[in-house]
């Protein structure tokens, strides 16, 4: 059993560390798949904090493998990590059966799992650590307490620093569709050799109170005694894949689609995402406005690209004299491209030759 219960321990303390870093490489991430859990139960009012949650389960996965490890305060954390494990277990139960969720997000954007697999890795894990918590009296620690105390202080430094230092940069490793190096037209088209999926169209009409189904080829768009009522589109054979990239679509503040244009210019584009301009970071000004000379000699393209509102751009280029146009995109895109708020990413020809955080804005 000593084999058993040292060798749970070894395997369950390595993968909190390992899962717990690899999130915290990317703590604004974990945030924003929080979110998607928090709409898809109504629990929408967490919202607010998922970063503070983010962060926090981030050190907690951290230093709770490393206490496993040392074999300290075994009562307090075995407790602790049954209660976490039970509640992933439940999260991802839910991910694979309800279908609503694709990924729990539980080794971040780097190491993708499916539904399935993430599931049963809970499952292996709780059944590891229900082991470790009936067992845990007889875990000694491996050093001394003044030793064991100041590696889990040093653990717990470590784990709020490296997040705070992305949360102020950008991730160490980036592992998003949008990396630099990456060719964004490239990564928007399908693998070799995929299918996509396949939708069937039904166009719902009206006509003397009475409803009726149309197919996209016999829908009466030219008679004028049917009222369009809504259309619905219905996956009839799901495909084996699907672009890296699906939603870059940039459009002008009066709706046209600016994307092409854009990714085939052959001067430099640099597009600064303000995902939420009433949320955006400070302290960015004096770079942007230096960027800007380059429009006048020449030299680049700057675009800005938002999620907000025509209003709302138009009073954030007054407040920091923004002068150069803005795209709209939809806030996921936003939030994938760049992870932070604002962010600045340099194009050529389509493909991705700079990114930085607004603290670092060359």
């Amino acid at each position: 059993m000593k084999i058993i219960l040292n060798l749970f321990r070894v395997l369950v303390g390595v993968l909190f560390i390992f899962s717990g870093l690899i999130k915290a490489n990317d703590p604004l991430g974990l945030s924003y798949k929080m979110d998607e859990f928090f709409d898809v139960l109504h629990l929408a009012f967490l919202s607010p904090y998922s970063l503070v949650l983010s962060v926090t389960m981030n050190v907690f996965e951290i230093i709770a493998g490393v206490a496993v490890l040392l074999g300290y305060r075994m009562r307090l954390f075995s407790f602790l990590l049954l209660l976490l494990i039970l509640f992933f277990t439940f999260l991802t139960g839910f991910a694979l059966y309800s279908g609503k969720i694709k990924e729990c997000g539980c080794f971040g954007d780097c190491i993708k799992l499916s539904a399935e697999g993430t599931f049963y890795k809970d499952v292996a894990l709780l059944v590891m650590i229900l082991v470790i918590f009936f067992y845990r009296d007889r875990i000694q620690p491996l050093f001394r307490k003044g030793a064991s105390n100041m590696i889990m202080i040093g653990s717990l430094v470590f784990a709020l620093g490296i997040q705070w230092y992305t949360l102020s940069h950008l991730p160490f490793v980036d592992c998003l569709a949008y990396k630099v190096g990456n060719n964004i037209p490239e990564k928007m088209k399908l693998p070799p050799g995929a299918t996509p999926d396949v939708y069937e169209t039904k166009m719902i009409y009206e006509k003397d109170g009475k409803q009726k189904d149309f197919t996209m080829d016999n829908y009466p768009w030219q008679d004028s005694t049917w009222k369009f009522v809504d259309r619905v589109d219905k996956l009839v054979k799901k495909g084996n894949a699907e672009p890296a990239i699906k939603d870059f679509t940039l459009t002008d503040l009066d709706g046209g689609n600016q994307t092409q244009s854009i990714l085939e210019e052959t001067k430099p584009v640099y597009l600064f995402l303000v995902l939420n301009t009433a949320t955006a970071g400070e302290g960015w000004d004096q770079q942007m406005q230096a960027l800007q000379q380059k429009i006048h000699n020449g030299e680049a393209y700057i675009y800005g690209v938002t999620a907000s509102s025509k209003e709302a751009v138009a009073a954030f280029s007054a407040q920091h004299g923004l002068h150069f146009p803005f795209m709209q995109m939809d806030a996921t895109a936003i939030k994938t491209a760049g992870r932070s708020n604002p962010c600045l990413i340099l194009l050529e020809k389509g493909t991705i030759k700079g990114k930085w955080h607004y603290n670092d804005i060359p």
